[in-house]
């Protein structure tokens, strides 16, 4: 299943898939489009989720590997989502149907909120073992959004954090039961309604304008 789009309530619902929901060159491409819909369509708000056993697995390290010469591009297409993400012009959040690896966890993080199952799936930013440094770009956007403390705990240990150990650390705002991720994802958006998204988008651009430079200085 490739990523689709629905609106509750005003509302833009953008499922990621069925599958891992990795990265590839096409699923990027689609999901822009997506966006642009949801910006068109004058959406007060986007939950971003899945369904099945994963969120996203990001990065696909298949594709990389039969593309290498291909790297540098697939990175920059990467990090203008994320960057895109974290500057979106209405209030945005995550809910984590189940697992987030890697740049899928740098997807979650880029919202403005997360809200992650509570009994099942994995938040992890795995490079320290799997022996794939961060970008300064993706470094930059997960220090932007987590204290010290958790982007040492996550960034430096691969460590995989359940969604009651993730809100402890302020990785996750919430966590639900699966039948009540999305739900509850859009129940946190209803109140920011008619935010001014002119405004809005400035006000981000101007919090995490460092971050989102160093994303799209990749391209």
């Amino acid at each position: 299943m490739t990523p689709t789009l629905q609106t509750v309530d005003g509302i833009a619902v953008l499922n990621l898939g069925d599958d891992e929901n990795r990265f590839t060159p096409e699923f990027l491409e689609t999901v822009h489009t997506l966006l642009d819909r949801v910006l068109a369509d004058g959406a007060t708000g986007l939950v971003t989720t899945a369904t099945g056993k994963f969120y996203t697995n990001g990065l696909d390290l298949d594709w990389l590997a039969a593309h290498a010469d291909q790297t540098q591009w697939y990175v920059g297409q990467v990090q203008s989502l994320l960057a895109r993400v974290l500057t979106l012009p209405v209030p945005s959040v995550a809910a984590i149907n189940g697992h987030a690896f890697g740049a899928g966890a740098m997807l979650a993080t880029a919202h403005d909120f997360r809200v992650m199952r509570t009994d099942r799936g994995y938040f992890c930013f795995p490079e320290a073992d799997i022996r794939i440094p961060f970008t300064p770009g993706m470094a930059a956007l997960i220090q932007a959004k987590l204290t010290a403390q958790a982007a040492v705990a996550s960034m430096t240990t691969g460590r995989r954090f359940g969604g009651p150990d993730a809100q402890a650390y302020g990785i996750v705002d919430a966590v639900a039961t699966e039948d009540a991720v999305t739900a509850d994802a859009l129940e946190l958006l209803r109140p920011l309604a008619g935010k001014d998204p002119g405004t809005l988008g400035a006000i981000k651009t101007t919090m995490f304008g460092t971050a989102a430079d160093a994303l799209t200085a990749a391209r």
